[in-house]
């Protein structure tokens, strides 16, 4: 899968790019998602979906996959450019906790700062998806209708 980064532009009231996500939204606190938004969307887009992933977990699957997934959601539709606080709405992927839903940063204690990507991907479709997709089953469906992407990243870390 090709993926590359567009023109479009992913914000959030809560998280400054690059510096230490609030603890409000972490394992460590209140446990929701932070609020999003996003401009400059691709012509032509007719749903979203948003995945937050730890690249710096120390873990790779069997299937060659690396790091933690901390969120999937899709089915956003095409007019949304804004997601609330703890929002619940849409259609909820698996994360690697197991669940549905988001489960925010909780890196091992002691393992020094995470990166934490907050991605949303613009679709030309919206497709007809089943909940609880984990992120390489939803990426997989996705891929052909992808129009464009971008990311907002935080770091987080436990000592």
């Amino acid at each position: 899968m090709g993926f590359a980064l567009s023109d479009m532009q992913v914000t959030s009231p809560a998280i400054v790019p690059g510096m230490s996500i609030p603890v409000r939204y972490t394992g460590d606190g209140e446990d929701v998602s932070p609020p999003l938004a996003w401009t400059g969307v691709p012509e032509g887009t007719r749903s979203f979906a948003v995945i937050c992933h730890d690249p710096d977990a120390p873990l790779v699957s069997p299937r060659g996959t690396y790091g933690f997934v901390h969120w999937v959601l899709y089915s956003i539709p095409g007019s949304v450019t804004e997601l609330p606080e703890g929002v619940r709405d849409f259609t909820e992927g698996k994360n690697d906790f197991g669940r549905a839903g988001y489960g925010g940063p909780m890196p091992p204690a002691g393992h020094g700062p995470h990166n934490y990507y907050f991605w949303v991907l613009a679709l030309r479709h919206a497709p007809q998806l089943p909940p609880g997709l984990a992120l390489w089953d939803l990426l997989k469906r996705i891929e052909p209708s992808l129009l464009g992407m971008n990311r907002l990243v935080g770091s987080f870390q436990r000592d």
